[in-house]
């Protein structure tokens, strides 16, 4: 079972793969990492066109641009971690049949890529935070806790897609339909307080709504994350996360054969 101290042994590498990870994806890119920052600033001014000013879908008196952006932030970096991690392992086929190498930090490397494009995207969302005029209070403190949750949720959920196409290769194909469904069954486009009341709690078994409504909460709206909808999302993360990394170990000698 692989274990966290065995990760830390590991470190080296998982920073190098990381690092090859960041330079491969933007490789003889004319911007390199502003795309990180492009690609949700993007959505989040095409979704304040459409759903703000044509659709004219509520925001909580939070201005749409900023509350689309809060959770493009969390929603980009988990779509983006899925769709390259899901085929990590069939893309390395080479580094799978060496049994020395240590699989799992080709998916987990992808995670630490995507984090690093969050971070970097985080920063336009503090100046649009100024730009707002957004009061900050004590309750951003709770925005680690967020971050460990949204990371955790994100390696459980590559681990089981990356694992399963190892054994049936047309996962890849599923995985951006599978996206874009979670993504309305998110609350990216519209604010949780649509949905109605007796549906929430089945709502919430979707781990990301607690994690995007308390990112709103803290940073939009000074008040403390929504523990309501986080709990129910926390114990659904440590279940996908659980299962991932079990299927991902007890499989793991079949891979080589396998690819």
């Amino acid at each position: 079972m692989m274990t966290v101290t065995k990760l830390w042994t590991q470190r080296e590498l998982m920073w190098y793969w990381t690092q090859r990870e960041i330079r491969v994806r933007y490789k003889q890119s004319l911007l390199g990492i502003v795309w990180a920052i492009l690609q949700p600033a993007a959505l989040a001014l095409v979704f304040t066109f459409v759903f703000s000013y044509i659709a004219q879908v509520p925001s909580d008196g939070v201005p749409y641009p900023i509350f689309a952006y809060a959770a493009l932030l969390p929603w980009t970096f988990l779509a983006t971690a899925v769709a390259m991690g899901v085929p990590s392992l069939v893309n390395h086929m080479g580094l799978i049949t060496k049994s020395n190498f240590p699989r799992e930090i080709l998916p987990l490397s992808i995670v630490w890529a995507a984090l690093l494009d969050f971070l970097f995207a985080f920063l336009i969302f503090i100046v649009m935070l100024l730009l707002f005029r957004m009061p900050l209070s004590i309750h951003v403190i709770w925005f680690p806790l967020l971050l460990i949750l949204q990371v955790a949720l994100t390696i459980g959920v590559i681990l089981l897609g990356a694992t399963l196409n190892v054994f049936f290769r047309d996962i890849r194909f599923i995985v951006p339909l599978l996206l874009q469904i979670w993504l309305y069954a998110t609350p990216v486009i519209y604010p949780v307080s649509m949905v109605p009341q007796w549906l929430l709690p089945y709502y919430a078994l979707n781990p990301m709504v607690g994690i995007i409504e308390s990112y709103r909460a803290i940073f939009l709206h000074a008040a403390s994350p929504a523990w309501n909808l986080l709990a129910i999302g926390t114990v659904v993360t440590l279940v996908v996360l659980c299962m991932g990394f079990v299927f991902f170990k007890r499989t793991e000698p079949l891979f080589a054969d396998i690819i």
